[in-house]
């Protein structure tokens, strides 16, 4: 099976927001997010990246150096459970490190496979949003030398 990661390009935007739209929990039901919010997220905002898999992208993530945030991070039923995810979010939050940031933050709802997955990834629960999402924040780590 052939897979890659690599840099999204704004020609990405409709099979990620395919992919956002398969997801079984964190569904979108507030808002509308059409091909232009992706392309402003991986162009203006921060820097996405996917996975492909013989061909099709089946796994996205995007970080907004903006707000120092995750923005989005999904793989595609079908796909769970192959390591897309976590080499997504770490080259993500590398790359949130490299633009200067020291604490990252994400909403996730409760009890979902993304609040485990950001808590097994180190990340710590500091309280809830205005709409009942928990809100994380990982720290940078304070020695980065190797």
């Amino acid at each position: 099976m052939t897979q890659r990661l690599r840099q999204a390009r704004p020609s990405d935007a409709a099979a990620m927001h395919r992919v956002r739209m398969a997801v079984h929990e964190n569904r979108l039901v507030s808002m509308q997010l059409s091909a232009r919010d992706y392309v402003v997220a991986i162009e203006e905002t921060g820097r996405g990246w996917v996975v492909e898999s013989e061909g099709d992208i089946v796994a996205f993530a995007i970080g907004d150096t903006v707000e120092g945030s995750i923005w989005a991070l999904f793989v595609e039923p079908g796909h769970e459970g192959k390591g897309f995810g976590r080499r997504l979010h770490d080259v993500m939050v590398e790359w949130l490190w490299e633009q200067g940031h020291e604490r990252l933050w994400l909403t996730t709802d409760p009890g979902t496979r993304a609040e485990r997955f950001y808590e097994a990834a180190g990340w710590r629960r500091v309280g809830l949003s205005s709409r009942g999402e928990i809100r994380f924040e990982l720290a940078r780590p304070l020695s980065r030398s190797g």
